[in-house]
């Protein structure tokens, strides 16, 4: 019997959506010429608003600390580690942008932690396949240049956005054959109109294009964790056998 994981809800997913865009944000800040600090501040903010969102979930609040204490086998542990180098990093960018390039190697380390956490959780079928790393990865990047596109609209970076776009609804494809999982149809939907035709279509309006994109990963992240997270249930496949006398 399979059901509904009530674990990790919406304050969880805050997590994913904000972390994702925010570390998204960082690495495209790398294809822009924006000579503003806010975009870089605002990418360390989003992680921040993100790791606090799920620390919110926590019932012990004290015992988060606990999460650095596992990195060699925990992403969680991972993706902490992952933040405190972009903070610093980030930070830093802002008066020294030179700098940028690694705080963008950091924010790219979290982002892949991010979709390891939800492929090593092997008791929910949604979250395990293989494909959802590649999606949650690009699902993150087309948020981040989305987000990106609000503040500059250089040539590369309208690329790189389009690319990114593209590429996200390719690795949606490939994880919906791979997981094909009736909740999740809405927010692919959502996906294939809203985040890729429209975000493409719009894109000699890069703002409105950059948020079509990121409103549609949004929701797909939303409904991923919150509406396709079912347990597996348990499997016996010797049943114990009551002796007689």
């Amino acid at each position: 019997m399979n059901w509904l994981q009530r674990h990790w809800d919406a304050r969880a997913a805050a997590n994913f959506m904000l972390g994702g865009t925010g570390s998204g944000l960082m690495v495209s800040l790398t294809l822009a010429s924006s000579d503003s600090a806010f975009p870089v501040l605002l990418s360390s903010i989003l992680v921040a608003a993100g790791l606090t969102a799920v620390w919110l979930e926590i019932g012990r609040k004290l015992r988060a600390v606990h999460v650095f204490f596992n990195p060699f086998t925990s992403w969680m542990t991972r993706e902490s580690f992952a933040a405190l180098l972009l903070f610093p990093l980030g930070i830093g960018a802002i008066f020294v942008p030179s700098a940028l390039p690694f705080a963008a190697a950091a924010a790219a380390a979290f982002l892949y932690c991010q979709a390891r956490i939800l492929r090593a959780a092997k008791g929910i079928p949604a979250w395990r396949a293989p494909q959802i790393v590649p999606l949650i990865v690009l699902t993150g990047l087309a948020e981040g240049a989305g987000l990106a596109l609000v503040f500059a609209a250089d040539p590369l970076l309208l690329s790189f956005f389009v690319l990114a776009v593209a590429a996200r609804f390719v690795a949606w494809l490939r994880y919906r054959a791979a997981v094909p999982i009736p909740a999740l149809e809405p927010a692919g939907k959502a996906l294939l109109w809203i985040g890729t035709v429209a975000a493409i279509a719009l894109v000699l309006v890069p703002p409105l294009a950059g948020l079509a994109a990121l409103a549609a990963g949004w929701w797909l992240k939303l409904a991923l964790v919150t509406r396709a997270s079912f347990n597996q249930g348990f499997s016996l496949p010797h049943l114990p056998v009551r002796g007689t006398r």
